[in-house]
């Protein structure tokens, strides 16, 4: 992938997030690191929506969170992406939102149970950041984020929202979408009078495997990106 690709590939990620509901008026946040060179990653800017990034605004950040390029401001929670990218080197995209039904299901403090497709994606874990509620504006807090999430795909940040990872933005786009969609369908589980039996361990390790493979989210992805440009009224280039 070029950089110009990548940067694309940002602005694509941004329109799809917005087209699914995982906007926060201008408040969430998409990087992508740099092709060959992990010291440095794009982000969306300060200011703009999800829809509204363009390669003239995206910004060009260190992992110390410092803005070396870009037309745009850096987001003050550019601290989240900065630190997971230093702790995890496998991590290409990363994804900061306020899902409303990942927040209301993160006010509960509960695990999420293997009860629906997409909630079995995170089957493997998804662990919580409680040591505030407030935007995390500093390396420490940061730093804090990065802990919490580990090794996993996400982490419920509680009463705020979610941070996202993936080895791709196309993986960390669908993961969000996805997790989303799983802390809905809990919520209204619990609201019908809680769950009842589950599906044995091994069967819901095959299907975290056949829908967390790298295919599934770029089929995904790619549905999405021609969703968004249909709505945008636009023609739909080939995927370089």
């Amino acid at each position: 992938m070029t950089a110009d690709e990548a940067r694309q590939r940002l602005i694509d990620a941004g329109r799809i997030l917005e087209g699914e509901g995982q906007g926060d008026l201008t408040r969430g946040h998409v990087s992508i690191r740099v092709p060959g060179d992990p010291t440095h990653f794009y982000m969306k800017p300060h200011s703009f929506g999800f829809d509204e990034i363009t390669p003239e605004n995206i910004v060009l950040c260190n992992l110390q969170g410092e803005k070396v390029a870009g037309g745009g401001r850096k987001h003050s929670e550019v601290y989240i992406h900065s630190e997971i990218y230093k702790l995890r080197p496998d991590v290409m995209s990363v994804i900061h939102a306020h899902p409303t039904y990942a927040v209301a299901w993160s006010a509960t403090g509960r695990q999420l149970e293997p009860i629906s497709q997409p909630a079995v994606a995170f089957s493997d874990g998804l662990p919580y950041f409680t040591e505030t509620i407030d935007l995390i504006r500093s390396q420490e807090m940061g730093a804090g984020v990065a802990r919490a999430l580990g090794s996993h795909k996400a982490v419920l940040m509680r009463n705020h929202g979610v941070a996202v990872v993936g080895k791709s933005v196309e993986e960390s786009t669908i993961l969000t979408i996805m997790l989303d969609n799983a802390c809905q369908i809990q919520l209204l589980a619990a609201a019908a009078g809680g769950t009842r039996e589950t599906f044995e361990d091994g069967s819901v390790q095959r299907l975290h495997h056949n829908i967390t493979r790298d295919e599934q989210y770029t089929v995904n992805f790619e549905f999405l990106r021609r969703r968004a440009l249909r709505r945008l009224g636009q023609a739909m280039p080939a995927t370089p």
